[in-house]
C-alpha cells in the first residue's frame, strides 16, 4: 500500500511529527536512502529544506510526497520509524494503517468441470501481518490453503459447489470480502484428475508459453510473454510480487525502461468463463546501468599514453543482484565525530593524455557522500602546487574520531608500493618529485586521531621507469583503521567507459551503486570487487583490489556524533563553509529601464556558473540580452561556450536547470573554471544589448560588477603551505622551499590540534559558530531567511586566516551547490 493512501490528513499529521531536526524528515531521508529508488538529491533535500520560509511550509510534507511518487509503501516507511526509534510517528502510523484495510483483489465466481482446479483469489493491502480466513457458507476452510491469500479447490467435486467469502484480519480488526460463487459443469471430457486441460469444446484451457526469468540493466526495455489456449479465447492478467499490475491485460508484458523497484517476481493468470490458470514464476533481477554499447580506453589514467586503444567491447555487464537490506537488529555501535572527503579529478594535462570522466566521477561520488554527512571538497584540474595545498586544508580540517576520506582520479603510478597523484602541470617525464605520495599524506591524516582513514584511488598503478627514488612518506602508526580502495590491481591499468554525452571510470560505474551500503567499508568494497568481476569488457584487464587493517565494522554511513569540543566541532563547520560561499543573487538597474537578475550556482568547489536574466524591461524595447565580460586572465572561462541558453551548451553537463518563473524568463549561463588561482575580487562586466521597435540600430550598455572571492578562491590554494610535522612528506622538491606559516582556514595549535581563532575568541563565538550550522547538517546547503543577510558593506574575509575578531560580524550563507539563486 503506497504511503499516498494515508490521505492528505494522515499525511500532514505525519509531517507535524517529522518537522524538527532533532528526529526528523531529514534522519527519514537518510535512512530512505538505503534503498536506491528513494534517495533524495542535494537539489531536493534543498527544496525542503527551503518550505520553513513559507508561513505554512512542511519540509517534511514535501519529502513525503517524494517519496509517494517514487512507490514508497506504508510497510517501509514503518521499517524506516523503526530504525529511526521515532515512536510518536511510529504509534500514529501503525493505529492509521491498522484502520486501512483495503481488500485490492476481489474472489470472483466461478464455473468449472468435475475433476478441474479452482482457485479463488482475495488480496489486501494495508498493515503488515495480515491473515486470511476463507469460509463456505458459515463454515472455516480448515485445509492448507484456507488461510491464505489463494484458495485452492482441487480436485473439483459436487461438495464444493457454493458459496466462497474470504476474512482479512489485523488483530482485533477485519474485513469482509464479496461472496463468490463455485458451480459445477457438467461436460463431456472432464477428467477426474486434477488438471487445467481438458479437450472438448467448452473450457480446455492451458499455457503454451511461460514467462522466462530475466536479467536486465536499469533503463532497459523488459518483456515478457505468456500465451494460453482456450475455447472461449482467454484473458490475462499480470501480477508483480503478487499484487496484480493495473492496465497489463495483454498476453505480453512490457516495461520501457526498468528500475530497481521492477525486481521480483511476475506471474500471468490466464482466465475465460469457465477456468484459470497461473503461468510458472519468472524472476526478474535489475542491475546496474549496462556498459555493453560503451568502449574502453586503455592506459588513459597511467603514464605517457597518447592514443586511446579502442578493442571492440565485449558482452557488457552482468545484472547485479538486488542490493541486501541490512538488518533491523544488526547493532551500530560506531560512529564519526565528523566526515571530510576531498575529492580531486584531474582531467586537462599540459603534458599527458587528456581524461573525460574524472568529472562526472567526481560530481556523481560527491553527492552520494553528501547524502551520508560528509563535508565534500570537490575540485577539478589542479597543479602540483594546488594539490598540495588542497590536502593541507583538507588535514586541517581533521581531528580526533573524524572519517577522513580522499578520492583522486586521473593518472597515477605506484613505485615500490608507494602511490602517487600526477598533477595537470607534470612534465612529460615526471617522478615523485612532481607528484604527491598518497602514502604521506596517510601519516599526515594518522597525526590528527581519525577515526577511519579511506583512500579511493581512480587511477593506474603501473610502474614508473622514470623514477627510481624510493620515497619514505615516514613510519605508519598501527591504527587498524585504514582503507585502500585501488581502482586496478599492482602494475595494471584503470580503464574509462566512453559515451556520447558523459563518460566514467570503470571504478565509479561500479562503486557507486553501492558506496551508500550500511555494511562495513571493506565489505562495501568487496561486493563492488565481485560487481566488477562480473564485467565482460574488464576481465583480465583492470580488478579492484582491496588493501586494509580496519579491526572494526566501521561503515561511511555511520551516524556523526560530534565530540565534547564544541570549539573545534564549530571551527571546523565555519571553516568548511568558507570555501562553499557563493556570492548573493542581484538586480541590475541600467539607464534604459530593464532590470537584469544576476545569479549564481557550483557545479564543483572550483567551478561556478553564472546566469544572467531579464526581469523587467520597458515596452519600447523590442528585444535585449544581458552577456558577461572582461573576466580576469587568472580564471578559465571558454569564450566560444559563454553566454548560452542552455546548460549544456555552455558546458556544464552536471547541473540541473531549475524551473523559470515564466517560458519567456529565458536565461544565459557562463561557466567559471579554476576559481582556486584566483588572486582577488572576481570582476567582470554585464552588457546589455537592446534595440527599440522602432530603429534597427542595437544600443548597448555596460556594468561592471564585483562579487568576491566565491567558493575556494579564498583558501588561496596557489600560494604553498607550511609543513606541519617533521615527518610529512608530499612532494620532494617542495622541502627547501620557506613557507609562511599560516594556513587559508586558521592557525591550528599543533600541540593541541584546536583551532587558534575559537581558542582567542571564548565562548560566545562559539556560540554564533553553532549557529551557523550544527555537525550534523553542516553538509546542507540552506538558503537564508533573511534577505539582507549580505547587505553589510563588509565583505567576506579573504585573508589566509579567519581573525577571531570577525567572527561575529560576517554571517556566512550556506548557498545551494546544485540550485541557482532567484528572488
Amino acid at each position: 500500500m503506497n504511503i499516498s493512501s494515508l490521505g492528505e490528513e494522515g499525511l500532514n499529521k505525519l509531517s507535524k511529527m517529522l518537522d524538527n531536526c532533532g528526529c526528523g524528515w531529514r534522519q527519514l531521508a537518510s535512512v530512505a536512502a538505503e534503498y536506491p529508488q528513494f534517495r533524495c538529491s542535494e537539489k531536493e533535500l534543498t527544496s525542503c529544506s527551503l518550505q520553513v520560509l513559507k508561513a505554512a511550509g512542511s519540509p517534511a510534507r514535501i519529502l513525503l510526497a517524494w517519496l509517494a511518487d517514487r512507490g514508497c509503501s506504508v510497510d517501509f516507511l514503518l521499517h524506516c520509524l523503526r530504525k529511526m526509534d521515532h515512536q510518536e510517528a511510529l504509534q500514529f502510523l501503525t493505529t492509521t494503517v491498522s484502520e486501512q484495510i483495503r481488500i485490492t483483489v476481489q474472489p470472483q465466481s466461478q464455473q468449472a468441470s468435475l475433476g478441474s482446479r479452482v482457485v479463488l483469489t482475495c488480496m489486501a493491502s494495508g498493515p503488515p501481518e495480515l491473515s486470511y480466513q476463507w469460509f463456505k457458507g458459515k463454515e472455516e476452510i480448515l485445509h492448507d490453503t484456507g488461510n491464505t491469500p489463494e484458495l485452492v479447490l482441487c480436485p473439483l467435486g459436487p461438495a464444493h459447489q457454493g458459496h466462497y467469502i474470504c476474512r482479512i484480519n489485523h488483530g482485533e480488526k477485519c474485513i469482509f470480502s464479496t461472496w463468490a460463487h463455485v458451480r459445477l459443469l457438467h461436460s463431456a471430457g472432464s477428467s477426474p484428475a486434477c488438471s487445467t486441460l481438458f479437450p472438448g469444446s467448452v473450457s480446455g484451457l492451458q499455457i503454451s508459453q511461460q514467462p522466462q526469468s530475466q536479467a536486465a540493466s536499469e533503463g532497459d526495455v523488459l518483456v515478457l510473454k505468456c500465451k494460453a489456449e482456450a475455447n472461449p479465447p482467454p484473458q490475462y492478467e499480470w501480477y508483480h510480487n503478487k499484487m496484480p499490475i493495473p492496465q497489463q491485460k495483454a498476453s505480453s508484458l512490457r516495461i520501457p525502461c526498468v528500475t530497481t523497484e521492477h525486481r521480483g517476481e511476475y506471474r500471468c493468470k490466464a482466465f475465460n468463463l469457465y477456468h484459470e490458470v497461473w503461468s510458472d514464476t519468472a524472476t526478474v533481477t535489475i542491475g546496474p546501468s549496462s556498459v555493453t554499447d560503451a568502449s574502453w580506453v586503455e592506459a588513459n589514467r597511467g603514464l605517457d599514453s597518447q592514443e586511446g586503444k579502442r578493442p571492440t567491447p565485449g558482452s557488457g555487464l552482468n545484472p547485479v543482484q538486488q542490493m541486501a537490506c541490512p538488518s533491523s537488529a544488526a547493532a551500530k555501535n560506531f560512529y564519526a565525530t565528523d566526515k571530510v572527503a576531498l575529492l580531486i579529478g584531474n582531467m586537462n594535462y599540459l603534458h599527458h593524455y587528456q581524461l573525460s570522466a574524472p568529472i562526472s566521477d567526481v560530481h556523481e561520488l560527491t553527492n552520494l557522500l553528501r547524502q551520508m554527512d560528509f563535508k565534500v571538497v570537490s575540485l577539478l584540474d589542479l597543479d602540483r602546487q594546488e594539490m598540495n595545498s588542497a590536502v593541507t586544508e583538507f588535514l586541517l580540517l581533521l581531528d580526533k574520531g573524524v572519517y577522513g576520506l580522499l578520492y583522486f582520479a586521473g593518472h597515477g603510478y605506484e613505485n615500490y608500493g608507494n602511490s602517487f597523484m600526477v598533477p595537470i602541470d607534470a612534465p612529460a617525464s615526471y617522478t615523485s618529485e612532481h607528484c604527491l605520495c598518497v602514502q604521506s599524506i596517510l601519516t599526515r591524516m594518522q597525526e590528527k586521531k581519525t577515526g577511519l582513514n579511506v583512500f579511493l584511488l581512480d587511477m593506474c598503478r603501473k610502474r614508473n621507469l622514470n623514477d627510481e627514488l624510493i620515497v619514505q612518506p615516514g613510519t605508519l602508526k598501527v591504527t587498524a583503521n585504514i582503507v585502500f580502495g585501488y581502482a586496478t590491481c599492482v602494475d595494471a591499468e584503470a580503464y574509462e567507459v566512453k559515451r556520447e554525452d558523459v563518460s566514467n571510470g570503470i571504478f565509479i560505474s561500479f562503486l557507486k551503486q553501492r558506496v551508500c551500503e550500511d555494511v562495513k567499508v571493506t565489505v562495501m568494497l568487496d561486493r563492488v570487487a565481485e560487481d566488477m568481476g562480473r564485467c565482460a569488457i574488464t576481465k583480465g584487464r583492470q580488478a579492484l583490489e582491496l588493501r586494509s587493517n580496519l579491526c572494526e565494522r566501521r561503515s561511511l554511513t555511520d551516524r556523526i556524533q560530534p565530540s565534547d569540543s564544541s570549539a573545534s566541532d564549530s571551527a571546523r563547520n565555519l571553516q568548511w563553509a568558507v570555501a562553499h560561499v557563493l556570492p548573493e543573487s542581484r538586480c541590475l538597474n541600467f539607464d534604459c529601464g530593464v532590470k537584469v537578475q544576476l545569479g549564481f550556482a557550483a557545479e564543483f568547489s572550483n567551478i561556478m556558473v553564472i546566469y544572467t536574466r531579464i526581469l523587467e524591461k520597458p515596452a519600447e524595447i523590442d528585444s535585449c540580452c544581458a552577456q558577461l565580460t572582461d573576466f580576469p586572465q587568472e580564471v578559465d572561462v571558454d569564450l566560444k561556450r559563454s553566454n548560452q541558453e542552455t546548460l549544456f551548451e555552455a558546458g556544464c553537463l552536471l547541473l540541473i536547470k531549475e524551473e523559470l518563473p515564466s517560458p519567456e524568463a529565458q536565461s544565459l549561463y557562463t561557466r567559471i573554471r579554476s576559481l582556486q588561482r584566483l588572486r582577488t575580487d572576481l570582476t567582470f562586466t554585464v552588457c546589455l544589448h537592446y534595440t527599440y521597435s522602432n530603429m534597427d540600430e542595437e544600443v548597448q550598455e555596460r556594468l561592471p560588477v564585483t562579487v568576491g572571492r566565491p567558493l575556494v578562491s579564498k583558501l588561496n590554494l596557489h600560494e604553498p603551505r607550511a609543513s606541519r610535522s617533521s615527518s610529512a612528506y608530499l612532494c620532494p622538491s617542495l622541502d627547501s622551499v620557506n613557507y609562511p606559516e599560516s594556513s587559508s582556514f586558521a592557525s591550528v595549535d599543533s600541540a593541541s590540534n584546536t583551532w587558534l581563532y575559537c581558542e582567542q575568541s571564548g565562548s560566545s563565538r562559539v556560540s554564533h559558530a553553532d549557529s551557523v550550522t550544527s555537525s550534523r547538517s553542516a553538509n546542507v546547503p540552506e538558503e537564508t531567511d533573511s534577505p539582507g543577510i549580505f547587505d553589510s558593506p563588509q565583505p567576506l574575509t579573504t585573508s589566509k586566516s579567519l581573525p577571531h575578531s570577525q567572527v561575529n560580524d560576517i554571517t556566512y550563507k550556506f548557498s545551494d551547490m546544485y540550485n541557482f539563486h532567484s528572488f
